[in-house]
This record gives C-alpha cells, sequence and structure tokens, in this order.
C-alpha cells in the first residue's frame, strides 16, 4: 500500500500561526463559561494535507449512521435519532441524522426544511425530562461524512455547563444509573413519537 503522502496547508491564515509552540490557555480559563481551573495545551501540531477521510468516506457500505441499530430510539421517513449507549454523565445525549446518506453540502432540499421543526421537537423532548433545563445542539463534522447532529441536555441550576463546556462534563460526570438513562431516552423517544414517526423501531416487541 502506498504510503499517505500530505503536505503543510498553505494559506494566508495558516501563515500566521505558531506551529511547533505551546500556547497560552490563559483565555480558557478566564472564560466566564469555562469549566477549567487549570489547561495545559498540547504544542499547535502541522496543518496537513490532504485530510484523512472521515468515516464512510467514498464507502458508504461502511456507514454506521445507514445501518439499522438497536440505539436509534426513533425515525420517521426522512430522520432518526440514536441515543442510549452508556455512559452518559448528562441526562441526555443523542445523535440526529437523516436516513439518506448525503453531507451538509449534498442534502436535498427535504432534509433540509425537515430539519427545522424537527429540532424544536427534539429540543422540547430532551427538555421534558425531569431535571433538565436546556437543550444544546451541536454539530463539528469531522468523525463521519453521513452529515448528523448532537443533542446535549444541560441539567437544571448547572450554570458551569453553560455553552460548549457541556460536552465536557458529560466526559467527567459520574455515569447516570442504567435504569434512569433508560428512563431518560424512553421519554425522549415518547415524546417524538406523539409528533409522527416510531419509537424504537428496531427492537423487537417486548424487548426492554
Amino acid at each position: 500500500m502506498a504510503a499517505y503522502r500530505t503536505r503543510a496547508a498553505d494559506s494566508p491564515y495558516h501563515r500566521t500561526l505558531p506551529i511547533g509552540q505551546r500556547l497560552s490557555a490563559r483565555p480558557l480559563v478566564e472564560d466566564e463559561l469555562s469549566c477549567f481551573e487549570t489547561v495545559t495545551l498540547k504544542e499547535l501540531e502541522p496543518m496537513l494535507v490532504p485530510e484523512r477521510p472521515r468515516a464512510a468516506e467514498g464507502d458508504r457500505d461502511s456507514c454506521h449512521h445507514c445501518r439499522a441499530s438497536q440505539d436509534t430510539i426513533w425515525s420517521d421517513d426522512t430522520w432518526h435519532v440514536n441515543a442510549g449507549w452508556t455512559g452518559m454523565g448528562i441526562p441526555y445525549v443523542g445523535g440526529l441524522a437523516p436516513n439518506q446518506h448525503c453531507t451538509l453540502d449534498t442534502a436535498p432540499l427535504d432534509v433540509l426544511t425537515s430539519l427545522g421543526p424537527l429540532l424544536q421537537r427534539i429540543n422540547a423532548a430532551v427538555k421534558s425530562i425531569p431535571g433538565v433545563a436546556r437543550t444544546h445542539f451541536a454539530r463539528w463534522g469531522d468523525g463521519s461524512e453521513h452529515f448528523h447532529l448532537w443533542a446535549l441536555a444541560r441539567p437544571l441550576g448547572m450554570m458551569q455547563g453553560r455553552g460548549p463546556m457541556l460536552a465536557f462534563w458529560d466526559d467527567v460526570l459520574p455515569a447516570m444509573p442504567d435504569d434512569l438513562q433508560r428512563e431518560h431516552v424512553r421519554i425522549v423517544a415518547e415524546s417524538l413519537a406523539s409528533g409522527g414517526g416510531t419509537a424504537f423501531p428496531n427492537r423487537q416487541t417486548g424487548s426492554s
């Protein structure tokens, strides 16, 4: 197999960067939304192109978003929501993706026009979990070619979880008990299904 050859990315912006230096983390610590008391950043690594392909890029048969999953808690003709994997430290973390394999750049009009109303429904569903104040939505787009969004529940009163800090807290808070996590997932699934679509479409009747 040929070696994966890269070169330094070059643009007017890239030429301003202190590659190889360890930058000050003070802005992360001093930000009023920060959950960090101390942070040590890694050295800024060289930015290389071409970038390595994302998951399923050029190989749709390997796309996990396109396969039926026991983690799918709700679906309709256009979208599906996955959640319920172990280790959630905040009340809810779930992924939303179109059933059709597409990127944000290539998503059909019907997918794009149905996204707004669905986000509103997910927002309400997640906030119906007891003890949840806000639903945060996030999209990075670096893990998989298949367009997907994340929904995260900020606990009521957790002002340290405002903004992008919530994802860090999910990593470090104690995992919820399994029965409580299942209950939160059930609440979201049934709330979504009350407005259309199917809760737990890939589970056999009678399974929990």
